[in-house]
């Protein structure tokens, strides 16, 4: 009767083990498998004939082994139970995902459990490997990163340049002033506009002056750096920081980007708009007080190119009798 009752209860606890919404494997400590639940079987394709008394290595040949073992080993030394999450290790076992919510996506995330078993005479000879499915977890917080990704670069980007904003920009060249200040390294600030762009407006109107605008932020994009910082600072104004540039190297960046905007044409339904851009630039020194009176250095020279007959390029200096400039 003692002996029935026994395999009464565990028949039913075989029950709970293949019934559960998880992934139950039991392991002996040559990792030869003892328990192989529903769960697995189903998404492994493995039965229980085929994997029952063998090595889980030799059966399921995708596994992180390596890792799986130190896993497994560091748990029976501790005794005591340890842990994997998707977000360290996206899936142990390599099982497809059928739920319909995650959008698509086709791994099963999970994470994973190891519990050491003790036996009657309080020695650990087995381990249980338990998985979870959290494929919807997963997702959900991707797609929340995603979409503070998409709202942290909408914040700080122009909507109709795609560069940085004046705000995001503004941040950014007084951070660089700051890494100027500490590490006494050279770097230019360089503002340009367009030339006569009203008139472009009023010419051709504002979705032609858009164009316009929208042309010139691809061809900066296109001619500075990796590292160097393009913003919109008004309606067609622009700054461009350019860390580790001095303001002889500045002026070459600046050239090249005047002459391909003036040979460029922009095409609206059948007009052809050409236009041209003044820029200053003022590189970076220690008499400088903040980030404020760079732009205002750089503005400077700005308005001597724009004075001085537009589309050219102008070096500040301390008087404008001394200015450097290049036009056409």
């Amino acid at each position: 009767m003692n002996e029935k009752s026994h395999l009464a209860d565990f028949h039913l606890i075989l029950q709970v083990i293949d019934n559960i919404d998880a992934g139950v494997v039991i392991l002996d400590r040559e990792h030869r498998v003892v328990a192989w639940n529903s769960f697995m079987q189903a998404y492994s394709g493995v039965c229980v004939d085929r994997i029952m008394g063998y090595d889980l290595f030799d059966v399921i040949d995708d596994l992180p082994k390596t890792w799986l073992i130190n896993k497994i080993n560091s748990t029976f030394k501790l005794r005591t139970r340890t842990f994997s999450c998707w977000e360290d290790r996206p899936f142990i076992f390599n099982f497809s995902n059928f739920s319909p919510v995650v959008g698509g996506s086709s791994v099963m995330y999970q994470n994973m459990t190891l519990t050491p078993l003790k036996s009657l005479t309080g020695e650990y000879h087995h381990i249980c490997l338990t998985i979870t499915d959290v494929s919807d977890i997963a997702r959900n917080k991707m797609h929340l990163h995603e979409s503070n990704a998409q709202l942290t670069h909408l914040s700080m980007t122009d909507r109709l340049t795609q560069l940085y904003n004046r705000g995001h920009w503004e941040t950014c060249l007084a951070e660089e002033f700051e890494r100027c200040v500490q590490l006494q390294s050279s770097s230019t600030l360089v503002m340009f506009d367009i030339d006569h762009f009203k008139k472009v407006n009023d010419t051709y109107g504002h979705v032609a002056g858009d164009a316009v605008i929208k042309q010139i932020s691809t061809i900066l994009q296109k001619t500075k750096r990796q590292s160097d910082l393009a913003g919109r600072y008004g309606g067609e104004e622009f700054g461009i920081i350019l860390p580790g540039t001095s303001a002889d190297m500045a002026m070459y960046f600046a050239e090249r980007l005047r002459s391909r905007i003036e040979k460029a044409v922009v095409k609206v339904d059948i007009r052809e708009i050409i236009t041209t851009v003044s820029l200053g630039m003022a590189e970076w020194t220690p008499a400088m007080a903040n980030y404020n009176q760079w732009l205002e250095c750089a503005d400077r020279a700005l308005y001597h190119s724009k004075q001085n007959g537009r589309n050219q390029s102008t070096i500040f200096a301390v008087s404008e009798k001394t200015a450097q400039k290049q036009s056409m």
